[in-house]
């Protein structure tokens, strides 16, 4: 096995020698959190001051695109390709389904395996379970702690997905009945602890940080969290959004917890830390939830910015000049390409097929801080709901709409004028560990960044013609009007035509969808009340 993996190694153009000083990995993914509910965008009535220092250090993504909904999100991280090029691009995986990402695509542990890393996850995975050899320690992990499924009870783990009602948290793949009663969001904070504390740091570590929060659970309970944080946000009148906020501050403790473990262990000073939501918020009570997209359009699952437009920020001591917003435009497909050509592994070590850009020598040079190698960002094609949307440099089509157009508006009001508090961000474990390493936040560049990533959304232009996308496809002007107001699609009839041209060019690439129905067999009372690797059997066990 060693001679293997010394050869994989010297093929990738490095030796044993040198894994000690390929950065560490960590991908923090938040669940669901939307565009306005961190403090760097604006956020007066929530506080994230780990995930706020992690930002005012470290290289702010403001155009930053992810897909519209959990399993087509998750599945172009982990392979650089758009939905539509692994039939990933028509909703998520229920846990019924017998369905999974394609086991013919390499994904990034894989990748990162080769190149000499130990990786583990945490958290939930949503890319298919009903065989075991779709699962994560089948596809380049060492080891999970974490769920299958798309969502859970923060307390009982269990996932309500009618019919059916399972238990659904794992060791691998073993039920971790003893966790009954932990909160989730402590359950992997504590569990990526573990992994960090125990980590060899001669060599490199990738770990994949997949909360639960801020979903929304079960319907019974839909926003669990601790009276003791819920009660830290009695300023926030809404009974829904306050629950939200403490499950937010939850993950942001968590955020605190890693960070600071990095830095007792020496290992800060050489990891490369990602903080993404996989999807946008589902504002105004969609999904049982309070999350907030202002001043965005839309909400999770839709092809809106409020669906599409993500949080997303990069942080490492190798950045250049950190502490600065990031303004061209980036897709998540674009992180494996990226964090493969960060930590050594040539352009040929990975397909051409992929649809991802390496972003690392934009990131990397100030005076490119408004350029991106990227042109284009499919948002996703379905042709089964008739949705679709693309953004060519600062045109953006919306053609059909999700939930008959009645999650097509504008959610939340600005927090903005609340106080901030610099010293909380200042004096966070992670602003703490980020001073020690000589990483200068200051409250004079935390007030000229939020002002900088202030969405001003223009003036609304009452003249054009309205958008109405289940009658014809709309038309932005998305730099301009990046809350998409004003649909200049008669005003520019020669734009929408190449816009058109250019989402047939890409729905001609598509493959069939591999969703498929739910299997009876899936039913947990079967599998001892947890949700299960039912395709491997003919019949329960």
């Amino acid at each position: 096995m060693q001679n293997i993996l010394v050869s994989l190694i010297i093929i990738c153009g490095l030796t044993l020698s040198s894994l000690a000083n390929v950065p560490h990995i960590v991908f923090i993914l938040a669940d669901d959190l939307g565009w306005y509910d961190v403090g760097f965008h604006g956020s007066g009535d929530i506080k994230t001051p780990n995930i706020d220092a992690l930002a005012y250090s470290g290289l702010i993504l403001n155009r930053y695109y992810v897909a519209p909904i959990c399993t087509p999100s998750r599945s172009a991280l982990m392979t650089a390709k758009y939905p539509i090029h692994t039939g990933m691009q028509h909703g998520v995986i229920m846990g019924a389904e017998p369905w999974g990402l394609s086991l013919e695509e390499k994904i990034l542990p894989e990748y990162l395996q080769e190149l000499g890393y130990k990786n583990h996850i945490v958290g939930k995975w949503h890319l298919g379970h009903f065989m075991k050899k779709y699962t994560p320690t089948f596809r380049g992990f060492m080891s999970h702690v974490g769920f299958w499924t798309g969502h859970q009870d923060y307390y009982d783990h269990t996932a309500v997905e009618r019919p059916y009602w399972g238990m659904d948290m794992r060791r691998d793949l073993d039920p971790a009945w003893d966790l009954h009663g932990q909160y989730s969001t402590d359950i992997f904070s504590n569990e990526a602890v573990k992994i960090i504390e125990k980590h060899n740091a001669s060599q490199p570590l990738f770990l994949y940080l997949a909360h639960a929060a801020v979903h929304s659970a079960n319907p019974y309970n839909p926003l669990p969290a601790p009276d003791v944080n819920v009660m830290k946000f009695e300023n926030i009148k809404n009974y829904k959004r306050r629950r939200f906020a403490a499950m937010l501050s939850k993950l942001d403790e968590s955020v605190g917890k890693i960070v600071d473990t990095l830095k007792q262990q020496s290992m800060l000073e050489n990891t490369v830390i990602i903080f993404s939501t996989d999807n946008g918020g589902p504002a105004a009570g969609f999904n049982e939830n309070s999350a907030s997209n202002f001043p965005l359009k839309g909400v999770k699952n839709t092809l809106w910015e409020g669906g599409v437009r993500g949080t997303g920020l990069l942080w490492t001591p190798k950045l250049l000049n950190p502490g600065r917003v990031y303004n061209g435009v980036m897709d998540i497909t674009d992180w494996l390409p990226t964090l493969l050509r960060l930590v050594g592994g040539n352009n040929s070590f990975y397909s051409n097929e992929i649809d991802g850009i390496n972003m690392w020598d934009s990131f990397n040079d100030e005076t490119l801080s408004s350029s991106s190698p990227r042109r284009v960002v499919l948002h996703n094609i379905d042709d089964i709901q008739g949705v679709a949307a693309i953004t060519v440099d600062n045109w953006k089509i919306v053609q059909g709409t999700t939930y008959n157009g009645n999650w097509d508006g504008w959610y939340g009001s600005s927090s903005w004028s609340l106080s901030y508090d610099v010293n909380e961000v200042l004096e966070s474990p992670t602003g703490l560990a980020v001073a020690a390493l000589g990483i200068s936040i200051t409250s004079q560049s935390i007030e000229k960044l939020r002002d900088e990533l202030w969405i001003d959304c223009g003036i609304r232009n009452n003249t054009l013609a309205q958008c109405q996308p289940l009658k014809k496809p709309c038309l932005f002007n998305i730099l301009q009007d990046p809350c998409e107001y004003n649909n200049l699609a008669e005003l520019y009839p020669d734009v929408m035509n190449n816009m058109k041209n250019e989402l047939n060019k890409w729905n001609a690439t598509a493959i069939t969808p591999r969703k498929v129905k739910a299997d009876v067999r899936a039913n947990p009372e079967l599998w001892d009340h947890t949700w299960n690797n039912f395709g491997d059997y003919l019949s329960p066990i």
